[in-house]
């Protein structure tokens, strides 16, 4: 299987996942208006619906990293000469995976401290499996992040003329 093939694949699949979150969210949070209209507001609406849109936040920035869509400053490289250029993708690259490999490795050992704890509303759910997404995103930031990484640097290279492309 090509590596861009995969990617697509991967990418295909995080949409999926947000889209769940998506409509999860929105059949809860609909849900929470009625039955608050009605007079019997849901004791777990709050807590869950918070959940909800902290894991649509997290997958739905593995999401974009897959799609290479974060916020960056690409005219500032583009200005550098040619290997400054390249040398500065791969940096910012490296930084980036040693960002959310740290922060996933945290988040993984936080989840020990929050073993016995469970959520307010919905005392049977223990806190540490909402926590999960936090490693559980941050991998698969990292994963879209090294997927992309040979493309990046193909990109790097045939912008400033290194891998024999025309210079930008």
């Amino acid at each position: 299987m090509r590596l861009e093939a995969f990617r697509q694949g991967y990418e295909r699949a995080l949409e999926w996942v947000v889209i769940a979150l998506m409509a999860l969210l929105a059949v809860e949070v609909t849900a929470g208006v009625v039955f608050r209209t009605v007079g019997y507001s849901l004791v777990w609406y709050d807590e869950v619906a918070s959940i909800l849109l902290a894991w649509l936040t997290f997958y739905g920035s593995a999401l974009a990293a897959i799609k290479r869509a974060h916020i960056g400053c690409p005219e500032v490289v583009a200005l550098m000469p040619p290997v400054p250029k390249v040398i500065a993708r791969i940096v910012a690259e490296v930084l980036v995976i040693a960002f959310f490999v740290l922060t996933g490795w945290v988040g993984w050992e936080v989840l020990g401290v929050l073993a016995t704890d469970h959520l307010v509303s919905l005392p049977d759910v223990p806190v540490s499996w909402v926590q999960s997404v936090v490693p559980i995103s941050c991998a698969l930031i990292v994963f879209a992040e090294l997927i992309n990484l040979p493309r990046v640097i193909a990109d790097a290279r045939s912008d400033t003329g290194v891998s024999g492309g025309a210079s930008h």
